[in-house]
Order: structure tokens, then sequence, then C-alpha cells
């Protein structure tokens, strides 16, 4: 407190100015010290392996403006991720193991973050940040999962793991698509990366006046493959590369960030932003590989040397590139640090980075990456990563894990290799290291123990919440033993499956149920065919595969007490059930019986409080 007596008048109100100013700065974002936090942008592409950049030795792909950041970048050699999408999303963005997350698998509703998770967003939204995000998500469509839930201002982006998904807007296709734009449909102009990036660029233009967080996770390029021409057409009867439109997403990508960086720089942004730039999982497309599809040595294309690919257990499946430059923070010129990380170190990094403030009851799994871009070592040496793809209802030990140490890698518990000597893991060296395999299993025991409690944990979708009602379930998210229907593919001939979706009733009251065989913005009766959605002229663009009708005879519908079976209208688009559900858990689950006798569950179902 300020003495005025002391202090004398003029002092005094001298000082209430500053504290004043202090308060605007600490609580309302306002003042020179906010302006001074680095803005952050996270590029997080999808799909694209460490191989599939000209700059980290690939001699077929070109990538200039990723080559230029990488060339001013601290660049992480040795950083792992999950080997497949959603779980890396779900590190990336909590800090934590994917399997501490909830989060294991792409579909079967073990795609969808657990709502105790705090997530990169709310954190700097919690710190005065403007956050925003633009792309893929796949972490949950639903009410608590979404992005909106989860800490971000202003969201656009498609549904589901991709485009052509359960969740996403019927027959989407990468050019003038429908997206989410914070909770409402709208169509956007384009092709789907060049969307993402240019309206990232103009709601950073709306919002450089403050700090900012802004995810820019692209759906490319990830399945299907579809791209304009003009950027595959250079890499058209090139023997080693195997698939162009591939590298043609990538070479859209690497135009976009050029396009970005471009714009921050004429804004005079750039010098202040933390630019991160990695990707979600090893190589979909850049190579081929002989044997095992996922597993093998590579036999075509390019993949800096490793084996596997993504979903690998081996180094192809998660090895990724990570580059992170910040003129301000002095990290303006190349540098490679070839110590082991991985992606739940980014956000503790940022937290140090950015001077962020968190809850004292978060505790990360990763650690901060300071210490190695200040040339410091030292916690590092002897810290053991672990990456597994367990794609499955309940985790199982040791399924497709990569235990690393240095460049030791323990799969399975079973091989071991010395990368040091066997960059390509050819050669199972485990019988000569008895010990070393012993004491690694007692760190993944250590490990898995751990986390083991959480697995029993299962995320519930919300029914009859404000934030969404009605709710909309997709088949994608279903608790089965199968893979889920998580492609409209599955939808148009018919795969036959059935699951269960978890739910959370919000509150006790009477909810409308509506079955439907087609998602609602079709308008297609239960026993329709969908029409081919046709290909695009310049494109790759293709027809998409032709529907099969079903005769639907008759629905069921059991939930909590409720266990009803009603005849079809076969005309009718969806079949309605009104029931009265009680606050708490609920399973629901859904059949329609075909004329065959065959059963299956309705791929899409709403529930609405009335």
């Amino acid at each position: 407190m300020i003495s005025i007596r002391k202090e004398g008048y003029g002092k005094w109100l001298k000082h209430l100015g500053f504290a004043v100013l202090l308060f605007c700065t600490v609580h309302m974002g306002y003042g020179q010290k906010s302006k001074e936090r680095p803005n952050v942008i996270l590029i997080l592409v999808d799909d694209q392996g460490y191989g599939d950049i000209a700059a980290l030795g690939n001699p077929y792909i070109k990538t200039p403006h990723i080559d230029d950041l990488h060339a001013r970048s601290a660049r992480f050699t040795d950083y792992h991720v999950n080997p497949t999408c959603a779980p890396t999303r779900a590190a990336l963005l909590t800090g934590h193991h994917a399997n501490r997350a909830g989060v294991w698998h792409t579909i079967n509703g073990r795609s969808l973050l657990l709502e105790r998770e705090t997530t990169m967003a709310q954190i700097f939204k919690e710190n005065g940040y403007v956050t925003s995000m633009f792309g893929k998500w796949h972490l949950g469509d639903n009410y608590p999962f979404r992005p909106q839930d989860k800490g971000f201002d202003e969201v656009l982006s498609h549904g589901g793991g991709g485009m052509e998904q359960t969740m996403d807007y019927w027959d989407n296709d990468y050019f003038d698509d429908m997206y989410v734009h914070n909770g409402e449909l709208k169509k956007y102009e384009g092709y789907c990366t060049d969307v993402w990036f240019n309206e990232a660029i103009k709601y950073i233009e709306a919002n450089k006046n403050n700090p900012f967080f802004c995810y820019l996770p692209t759906n490319v390029a990830h399945s299907p493959y579809f791209v304009a021409d003009e950027f595959s057409a250079p890499y058209q009867d090139n023997e080693n590369i195997p698939l162009p439109a591939f590298y043609g997403m990538i070479a859209n990508i690497d135009k976009n960030i050029g396009k970005l960086m471009e714009y921050l720089k004429a804004s005079d942004i750039l010098d202040n932003t933390i630019i991160i730039f990695t990707t979600d999982n090893g190589t979909a497309q850049g190579a081929r590989v002989e044997g095992h599809r996922l597993d093998g040595f590579v036999s075509k294309g390019y993949n800096a040397g490793m084996r596997g690919i993504k979903a690998s257990k081996y180094e192809g499946g998660h090895r990724v590139p990570l580059f992170l430059h910040w003129k301000n923070g002095g990290i303006t010129v190349g540098k490679d640090i070839d110590e082991l990380t991985a992606h739940y170190d980014v956000l503790p990094t940022l937290v140090e980075l950015c001077g962020l403030k968190t809850n004292a009851d978060i505790e990360f799994d990763g650690q901060s990456l300071v210490p190695l871009l200040n040339g410091d070592n030292s916690q590092f040496k002897d810290r053991i990563v672990i990456a597994n793809s367990q794609r499955t209802e309940v985790p199982e030990p040791w399924r497709r894990t990569s235990l690393m140490q240095g460049k030791w890698r323990l799969i399975d518990g079973v091989e071991l290799y010395d990368l040091k000597k066997d960059p390509e893991q050819r050669t199972n060296i485990a019988d000569k290291h008895p010990e070393k395999i012993k004491e690694y299993k007692r760190a993944y025991d250590a490990w898995w123990n751990n986390l083991a409690p959480g697995y029993k944990d299962l995320p519930r979708i919300y029914v009859g919440h404000e934030a969404e009602n009605p709710a909309k379930l997709y088949c994608h998210d279903w608790h089965t033993t199968g893979d889920s229907p998580w492609h409209q593919r599955h939808i148009r001939t018919a795969y036959i499956d059935n699951g269960y979706w978890a739910l959370h009733v919000h509150e006790t009251g009477s909810y409308e149920v509506k079955l439907r065989r087609w998602p609602e913005e079709t308008q297609l009766p239960l026993n329709a065919k969908a029409p081919i959605r046709p290909a695009i002229s310049g494109t790759s663009v293709s027809e998409s595969k032709p529907s099969v009708a079903l005769n639907i005879e008759k629905a069921r519908l059991k939930v909590q007490d409720f266990d009803k079976t009603v005849d079809v209208d076969p005309s009718a688009e969806y079949v309605k059930f009104t029931v009265r559900l009680t606050q708490g858990e609920a399973e629901l689950q859904t059949w329609f019986t075909l004329d065959t006798g065959e059963t299956l569950g309705a791929y899409f179902v709403s529930v609405e409080k009335l």
C-alpha cells in the first residue's frame, strides 16, 4: 500500500497510475507487458512423415517454405509421437501420455478426450490469450469434447478424423465444402488447406493487438488424396514416388506456410511469434514397405532410412519433425537437437517460454524443452519415452509398443535395437542384452501401472445439455469389438456392425430419439440409395462409391430401462422414439432389422431433450 503522507500527492498519483496499468495488464490483457508476450502458431500436418521434407533429405519432393523454416529453427531430430492421429493430438494438447488422456484409438469412442483433461488452449485462454483453431480436431464432435468446449474462442473445422468420414458433412471433397464454424455449418469456397490458412490469417489480423494462440492442424495429407492437378503434376511419372497426389497435398501445405510467413512478416508480427511445425505420425504414402504393410522395410519412396510407416511400432511410425522458431527468443538459426523428445513436451515448453500460469493440480508427463534450447541436456540423458498404438477397446500391455531410451529401442518387450549401429532396425539383439531388457521391462511396468487405473474411465457424450441439444451421434463412436463404420463409404456400402454409445444424461426428462440410415443433411429416406458424388475435373477427386439400398423393416432402441421395437415406414427419413431418461450414465444402442433377418445399428442418431 502506498503512503500519501510519505510520497507526496504528485508521486501518489504517479504510483496510482502505475497500479492501474499493472491491474489492466494482469487482469485485462492490456498494456505493454501484454504485447510483449509471444504469440504462438502451432502447425500440425496430418500423415506427413519425417522423410516427406526436402530439407530432411527427400530427393523427390519440393518444400521450399518448410525448408526455409527448417533453416531458421531449432530442429528436434529424435522427436516422437504416437503412430496415429487422435492419440498424438491428445498428448500434444494436454502434455499427457495419450493413454492417460483416454485417447488410444481413432474410432470406437476412444478418440474422445477425457472431460477432465485441460488443453493447451484452455491454459492460453486463462492467461489472457485469444485462442483459435482451423482444421482437423479428431478428439470428439460432441459436447464436452469439441474444440469450443476445450478453450478455443474461434473454431473452424470439419467433422471426425478426416473428410469423407461419418461425422463430416456428406460428400465433402476438399473443394468448396461445408465446415463447422463456431458450432454452425457454413459453406466455404476453395481448397480445404487454403481455407484453413486464409481464415487463420483473417482471424490473426483481427486480433493481432492481443497475444494469440493459433492452432493449425491440417487434415491433409490424410486420405482421401484429393488435390488440384497443378500440385501433383510435378510428381507424376516418377517411379520412385509412391503416390503423386500425396506429395501434391504437401506442396499445397508448403505454399500456405509460405503465405502465412509472408503475412506475419509484412504485419510486423513474426518476430514475436513462436512458430512450431510438426506432424502427427509417420508418413502415410511417402514410402511403401515390403512385407507387413506397416512394419516392413522401405521398398519405394523415401523415409529417412527408417523402418515402418504410419501406425508402425518401428521408428518410421512415430519419429517425426519438430521445428521451433522465435526471433525475439533468440531461436533464429538452424540448430539440430538430437536428444530424445516427445509430443507431450510441447505444452510444458510453451508454458515456460510464454510465462504461463497453470493450475497447481496439473502434472505434465512431458518436460520443458527449454534446457535443450539453451544447450543443457542433463535432464534428458536417461529419460524413457514410450509410444504405442493400441487401437482396441481396452489397452493391453506391450501392444504395438516402442520403449525408447537414447538410441535404444525395445519393441513389444521382445525385440531390442541399437539405432547407433542399426538405424533401420534390421537386427534384433535382445538375446545379447538380457539385463537391459529386464531394466526396460521394470520401467515399462511402472509406467503401465501408473496409467492403468485410468483405463476404466469412459468418456461420455452429454445429452440434454444446453451446449448441444439435440446431440447428434455418429457410428464412428460406437463401442464395438470390430472397427466401427468410420467412413462415408461404409454408409454407402451398408457396412454391417453395431455397438453402443456411452452417454451422460445431463437432466432427467423426456427425450426424442431419431434413428437414421443416412445423415440428416441428405434428407434421404431410410430405404433409399444415395446419389453418386461426381469426380472434379482438374483434380484427383474421384467419383464416390455407388450406394446400396437397405430394406429396413424394424427398428429397435435400447437405453437405460427403455427397450422397444417398432415397424419402419420405408419412405420416412428416420424412426422416432420418445423416451424418459434419468440423469446419469447411459448406454444407448439401436438396431435396424432387414428383410433378410440381418441387423445393424442406425449409423446416425439424434437425441433431443424436449
